[in-house]
């Protein structure tokens, strides 16, 4: 469970002039935004989410603030605790390694199920997610992006399994990954990870449904391999206005 971070938050309210920075007031623009401060360590894991704070930098009321947070909880990229607040979440070095163990298993069974039913519109629109994969890296997009790009190639191969619940399980995990890999320092190459993307569906457009499954195990056990799962230290404080407004 997180501990919350000191946050001195007590600063005044973002400035009014031209130079200020504008932000996405809707609860979606605010929930991105929080987000990306969470992918670049400005909010590290603990950081307590003050809505008071945060209505303040967003300048909207505490019912938006909430709405954002309850989008930014559904994807456990933070934690709702009841008469404390909302804090950033702190996965734990075996949580991180169970969710990768429960992938491996869910993902493989995804894998069994696209292989039997996958049509050629199936295969087309996930060649069309590695090509955008290829062209996210090429035009330098911002590790964040290009790592939720490659966690929704997994949500898209899953939607395509014919099981909805499945891929609801799978949609779930990828999100909790993401926020693991933000975590503990991935050495993740994504141009690394479109390659054994666009394996992957070669094998599976052959019909062999043990070898694509080995391949999608072998893929998940790479990705788990380059994080830095030792590094489990405590969060440092935070200035939770000054880090929404770097």
């Amino acid at each position: 469970m997180p501990r919350a971070a000191a946050a001195h938050d007590h600063a005044p309210a973002a400035p009014t002039s031209g130079a200020a920075r504008e932000h996405d007031s809707s609860a979606e623009g605010i929930a991105r935004e929080i987000t990306a401060a969470i992918a670049a360590k400005k909010l590290p894991p603990g950081t307590w989410l003050r809505e008071e704070a945060l209505g303040r930098v967003y300048a909207v009321s505490r019912t938006k603030i909430r709405a954002a947070l309850l989008l930014l909880s559904k994807d456990k990229l933070i934690e709702m605790i009841p008469d404390k607040g909302a804090f950033v979440s702190r996965p734990s070095v075996d949580e991180a390694r169970q969710v990768f163990a429960v992938r491996r298993l869910l993902e493989s069974e995804v894998v069994r199920l696209y292989v039997q039913s996958a049509t050629a519109a199936d295969n087309a629109a996930l060649q069309q997610h590695i090509r955008v994969e290829r062209a996210m890296h090429a035009g330098g997009a911002e590790g964040s992006l290009q790592e939720k790009l490659l966690g929704d190639f997994h949500v898209a191969l899953a939607e395509r399994c014919g099981n909805p619940v499945l891929a609801d399980l799978v949609r779930e995990l990828v999100g909790r990954s993401s926020l693991i890999t933000m975590l503990y320092s991935s050495d993740n190459d994504p141009a690394c990870a479109t390659d054994e993307h666009e394996a992957f569906l070669t094998i599976a457009g052959r019909g062999d449904a043990d070898a694509a499954i080995a391949n999608m195990v072998e893929h998940l056990v790479r990705v788990e391999s380059s994080l830095h799962l030792a590094e489990d230290g405590p969060a440092r404080p935070m200035d939770l206005v000054k880090a929404l407004l770097a």
